[in-house]
């Protein structure tokens, strides 16, 4: 693929500094080992001339066939069905008129980037098709009818994260922050495959980086460097990964990509020989033992040797594993085989080999990894592995990921980024796998912006209020409103990713004890909830003695209770007396679902049912031929539930067994125990009682609708309803309900109380 490559001399670029370049130019002809699996060639993409930190005109390197086009050289080894559809998204990118100032890679050069992965149909035509200028064609291109809804979501996907802009060069040295956002872009996407088109697109946007001007390159570069190299290399794409790190070192550490680069050079010829004597010995000697081997030099990356250098402070010089060899062999025994041949050749350096067959690495990572010393004290290191842990190494789930980003093992990853290879490698992939490939990243938890474009990671179902409280405790305590993406909304509104929140507050004031009731919705995590409780905690005794006076009267007064026994209450919530009880109540340490479980409504409570002398086995809600209160058990053979046909069976151990009638040991009774068969029916549903209740509203518009939609969440039955209004708008609604028990009645209650415009509920005495 690869036919003609060309530089541009330093005489040929049109700068004054063109002449200082002149003996740089050696430098920048590095040889890299580029995509092409197995083959070695000068890396392809643009190489670029430095000086002083400044970027000139890129060398060129021309990796298209000349005469040809890109559907007949780019795109063959599909089917002549798909490679039909292929052209057809190229004649939709055809009728894009030329643009020379258009500096963005093209859909088409994308897709060029993924054939190297050997990657499927859908996403060649998704990358094709997400090409940014088609968005100004006129009529706009129907993918959906002409591609299927799968490319369509592809496209939407990608054109969604190329428009994204929440990366900001503030986050580089946040890297809570940077690791948010790799979540939300994965999260975000409905489909992986469109992370894989972002990072293709990515790499061809630093090829023609050059033509930007200086900042948006240096801005291009970090986010390439904080966001998509680690993306690549968490979904094991390697060949992406290092390519997008050395093209961004480049642009933001020109000097030191230089100086590495000199170096490799310079020593280029020594090392070529040092290995390949190496490379020759091994060889000759496997050989003698009748073992099989693929050698190679391996390729050592510029970013990683200067990160190295970093780590360990040491310049270039003083690294020992620059000169690098695998060994590929053909199962794990001659692994071993071939580490005795290597260590029986040269001298080891004990404390460099690492057994990670023996022992894999938390990401499945498996290979044998030693360091000898050759007879002109050359340091080499080697690896040894087979075929399959190579491939796993290269291309595998989330490879290299957790030792070399010290991130956590996921295995809903690893699921995801198995799909992802899976895909990657079999083209004509069914639409089940398709479907399997849909996105569960992060499924658990949502990304939500500040103003300033700040990402705070949340668990899935927060509120405005946890985020209020993510941001900083006293936030969360006057917290009184929330903006979404520019909206006002409820504090009880559920997050979703991207949404961007701005929380409005008092100057003074805190928390509302409706905060913390898990019925109403306010607080969705645990520390959200822990902080509002511990501010309750910490008021003064008297305040808080006063606010729970205030809760118990409200909750009396809303169930329509005359008199209550506080010394009965106090010792029913084991309080020493009636003082630390109303503390109690208004530290929220009591709340009012607890209280509406003690209170009791005499006619809403069902006598108790007398004591029995012998414990039933099982309590059922059978009736026997019309008495309740039977002890009953139920079949493990055919496990009857409520609404089957059923039939008792009078047996001498376990009393009356409920059975389905169409139960095949009951249909194949012999007539002796048929005897023994008696009619049961399913007993009486759970009784309710009419509560008429009273609420009045500042404001009757929707008063009835929003309150039947609570009761029908509930539901609960109205028997009647009554609504009067008055001129002054307000409102009296009187509404009778079907209740079981006290605390159905509180909760309800409770939640009608939170409907805008609401002056009171209570149950009408």
């Amino acid at each position: 693929m690869l036919t003609e490559v060309t530089a541009i001399k330093p005489q040929q670029l049109h700068s004054p500094l063109a002449a200082s370049m002149q003996a740089k130019l050696p430098l920048l002809l590095t040889p890299l080992t580029c995509i092409h699996a197995g083959n070695d060639c000068l890396l392809d993409l643009p190489t670029l001339a430095y000086h002083n930190d400044q970027v000139f005109e890129p060398l060129t390197i021309n990796l298209m066939q000349k005469n040809t086009g890109p559907s007949k050289q780019l795109f063959n080894g599909f089917s002549a069905p798909d490679t039909e559809q292929i052209n057809r998204a190229l004649a939709i990118i055809a009728q894009i008129p030329e643009d020379p100032h258009y500096f963005r890679p093209k859909g088409v050069e994308v897709a060029s980037i993924l054939m190297e992965f050997n990657i499927d149909l859908e996403t060649i035509l998704a990358a094709i098709l997400s090409d940014p200028r088609l968005a100004n064609l006129n009529p706009q291109a129907n993918i959906q009818e002409q591609f299927g809804e799968t490319v369509a979501a592809l496209v939407s996907d990608v054109n969604w994260l190329n428009k994204l802009t929440v990366y900001s060069l503030e986050m580089t040295n946040q890297p809570n922050q940077t690791e948010t956002l790799r979540r939300m872009l994965l999260s975000m996407t409905q489909d992986v495959r469109a992370v894989l088109i972002k990072l293709a697109y990515r790499v061809q946007r630093l090829k023609v980086l050059p033509r930007e001007s200086y900042e948006l390159r240096r801005f291009i570069a970090q986010e390439t460097l904080d966001i998509y190299a680690p993306i690549a290399n968490r979904m094991g794409i390697h060949q992406l990964k290092w390519e997008l790190e050395d093209m961004a070192f480049r642009y933001l550490k020109p000097q030191s990509y230089l100086h590495i680069a000199k170096s490799l050079s310079d020593n280029r010829v020594q090392r070529e020989n040092c290995i390949n004597n190496f490379i020759g010995l091994l060889q000759k000697k496997l050989a003698e033992q009748e073992i099989a081997a693929e050698i190679y030099g391996r390729p050592k990356h510029i970013y990683s040797i200067w990160k190295k250098m970093q780590r360990k402070q040491l310049d270039i010089d003083e690294l020992y594993d620059l000169l690098a060899v695998r060994v590929i062999v053909d199962n794990l025994t001659t692994c071993y085989a071939t580490l005795g041949v290597v260590h029986s050749l040269w001298q080891t350096i004990p404390k460099e080999f690492d057994d990670y067959i023996a022992n894999p690495k938390e990401n499945g990572y498996q290979s044998l990894h030693t360091v000898i010393i050759d007879a002109d004290g050359n340091r080499i290191e080697v690896q040894i592995r087979t075929q399959q842990m190579h491939d796993f190494a290269e291309l595998g789930v989330a490879a290299h990921w957790s030792y070399k980003e010290g991130g956590k093992h996921d295995t809903a990853i690893e699921k995801n980024i198995a799909s992802l290879r899976k895909l990657l490698e079999e083209k004509g992939s069914d639409e089940a796998l398709s479907e399997n490939f849909r996105s569960e990243l992060f499924n658990d938890r949502v990304y939500v912006l500040t103003p300033a474009g700040k990402l705070i990671d949340l668990v899935k179902g927060s509120t405005p209020l946890d985020f209020a409280y993510a941001i900083h405790t006293e936030i969360g305590h006057r917290c009184r409103g929330a903006k979404v993406n520019g909206r006002i909304a409820p504090l009880t509104y559920t997050l979703k990713s991207g949404d961007q929140v701005r929380i409005l507050t008092a100057k003074d004031g805190g928390p509302n004890h409706n905060w913390i009731d898990p019925n109403l919705g306010y607080l969705k995590t645990s520390a959200a909830i822990g902080k509002v409780k511990s501010w309750f905690k910490n008021q003064q005794q008297a305040q808080n003695m006063a606010t729970g006076k205030a809760i118990l009267d409200k909750e009396s007064q809303r169930l329509g209770l005359k008199m209550l026994n506080l010394a009965e209450l106090a010792k029913h919530f084991h309080q020493p007396d009636t003082d630390k009880l109303l503390e109690a109540i208004g530290r929220s340490d009591i709340n009012s679902r607890q209280l509406a479980a003690f209170f009791k409504i005499p006619e809403l409570e069902v006598p108790p049912a007398p004591a029995q002398r012998k414990k039933p086995e099982i309590k059922s809600v059978i009736s026997v031929d019309g008495i309740d209160n039977v002890l009953t058990s139920f079949a493990h053979c055919c496990s009857p539930v409520q609404g089957n046909d059923i039939i008792g069976y009078i047996s001498h151990k376990k009393g009356i067994t409920i059975h389905r009638k169409d139960c095949e040991n009951i249909l194949h009774l012999g007539p002796e125990k048929q005897a023994q068969l008696i009619s049961v029916n399913w007993g009486a549903k759970k009784a309710s009682y009419a509560v008429p209740i009273v609420i009045h509203a500042f404001n009757s518009q929707n008063l009835l609708n929003d309150v039947t939609q609570i009761l029908a969440q509930a539901k609960i039955h109205i028997s009647n309803a009554a609504l009067d209004t008055h001129p002054d708008f307000s409102a009296q609604l009187n509404l009778t309900i079907q209740i079981e028990n006290t605390d159905q009645l509180s909760q309800v209650l409770n939640k009608i109380s939170q409907l805008p415009n609401i002056v009171d509920v209570k149950r009408k005495t």
